[in-house]
């Protein structure tokens, strides 16, 4: 038996979705903290982990673990093709973009924790280089969105919005 394309998503993948959205912005707001806490135990200060950083440290673990359970739910549930007519530039754009966004949501606890529990610089480095990229790929992954929305009219946002279950 054939399974049939998917013309959307389900209701959990929605709220996986908008889940981790959520948790990105408030890693994004959560940042500086944990950049501080970062700076104090390069000059040699008692580390002591502040509020903030820890909600920094316990949203980037949530953020791993949800980002896993999306990918399982992607490759078992599958997901829905982007629209027939796109151009193939934007295609790739946006598989391109959703790689990247995974790969980040993946690897930024990763080598935060490296970073933090293990004290290794370069993990420092390399997440805070990903903090970067993140927010423009969020950026690009939002103006896709809207474009699709209201340029293209195609149903692409609305995927995100309405179940298929």
């Amino acid at each position: 038996m054939v399974k049939a394309a998917r013309t959307g998503y389900s209701a959990l993948q929605i709220g996986l979705h908008w889940t981790v959205a959520l948790l990105i912005v408030l890693q994004f707001l959560a940042h500086e903290s944990i950049v501080n806490a970062w700076d104090a135990y390069q000059d040699g200060e008692v580390l002591a982990t502040p509020p903030l950083a820890f909600l920094h440290i316990a949203l980037g673990f949530t953020i791993l673990v949800l980002a896993i359970w999306r990918l399982v739910l992607r490759f078992t549930r599958g997901v829905p093709p982007l629209p027939a007519n796109e151009p193939a530039p934007l295609k790739f754009l946006a598989h391109a973009t959703h790689f990247g966004i995974y790969a980040l949501i993946i690897g930024m606890p990763i080598s935060g924790a490296v970073a933090w529990f293990l004290g290794v610089e370069q993990a420092a480095g390399a997440h805070f280089l990903a903090f970067a990229i993140l927010f423009l790929l969020v950026v690009l992954h939002v103006a896709g969105a809207l474009f699709h929305q209201f340029v293209l009219k195609s149903s692409v946002l609305s995927r995100m919005a309405v179940a298929e279950d």
